[in-house]
């Protein structure tokens, strides 16, 4: 598996994107969906990464730069046919080392608090990822839950 920046404007990352925010607006009410398409994930703020293997398509992530010391963590999303397969770890593992390295102190992030998103809030908890509060912009919400890590 390779994981390395990309163009979330890629013909396959198009689909895969189309088919998360399609998912995002079947399981959370439309005031309570934070995901971006891919035009807003190729701001300059934000810095996209697919993982490949073979050339095909595994999942995506992405990381916006909030401020010097705090990052976001954007758009995680396996490609159905790789799940099970530890597309979302390597993933996340590669985004957090990547924010380390890059000085930043913090990195947080908001998903859903439906059980459709237990699978990704188990994964950031075991990275450490702890609740807190809205950040950024965000406000509360029952449908989110807000996540942070101190790097």
């Amino acid at each position: 598996m390779q994981i390395a920046t990309d163009d979330p404007r890629r013909s396959d990352v198009l689909g895969l994107l189309e088919e998360h925010l399609a998912d995002m607006y079947a399981t959370s009410p439309a005031e309570s969906v934070h995901a971006l398409d891919s035009d807003a994930l190729a701001a300059p703020s934000i810095t996209f990464w697919t993982a490949r293997e073979d050339d095909v398509l595994l999942g995506c992530v992405a990381l916006k730069q909030l401020s010097d010391g705090h990052a976001e963590l954007k758009s995680m999303r396996t490609a159905t046919a790789a799940r099970r397969r530890g597309v979302a770890g390597r993933l996340l593992d590669h985004v957090l080392a990547e924010a380390r390295e890059r000085g930043h102190a913090r990195i947080s992030l908001e998903t859903g608090t439906e059980d459709y998103f237990a699978p990704a809030r188990a994964l950031y908890l075991t990275r450490g990822f702890t609740e807190c509060g809205p950040f950024e912009g965000y406000a509360l919400d029952p449908n989110s839950v807000f996540l942070t890590l101190d790097l």
